[in-house]
């Protein structure tokens, strides 16, 4: 159960990338798998690589995904700003 917090918790945040100017690797598909990876493996981490059952997952399981989808979020963001630097093309899909 708290896999499935730390991933909604990765998706409900990749929406406000819209805010963002498109210059994530991959578009927002790479906006979201970075949301999504990231929240799932950074919650991980704070859990001690083992993942808490449906009896001991709280509200605060489901604040452990933030901090990892923001560092995906960002992560995917400035390789894609470095990516478009380096070419001189977006690095957005069909832009």
């Amino acid at each position: 159960m708290a896999a499935f917090c730390w991933v909604m918790m990765g998706l409900a945040l990749w929406h406000f990338t819209i805010f963002l100017p498109d210059k994530f690797w991959g578009g927002i598909v790479g906006a979201f798998l970075g949301a999504l990876v990231g929240s799932v493996v950074v919650a991980l981490i704070i859990n001690g690589f083992s993942i808490p059952g449906r009896h001991d997952t709280t509200i605060l399981t489901a604040l452990e995904g933030a901090p990892g989808a923001l560092i995906g979020v960002g992560i995917v963001y400035f390789e894609g700003l470095r990516r478009e630097k380096a070419t001189g093309q977006p690095s957005a899909i069909g832009v």
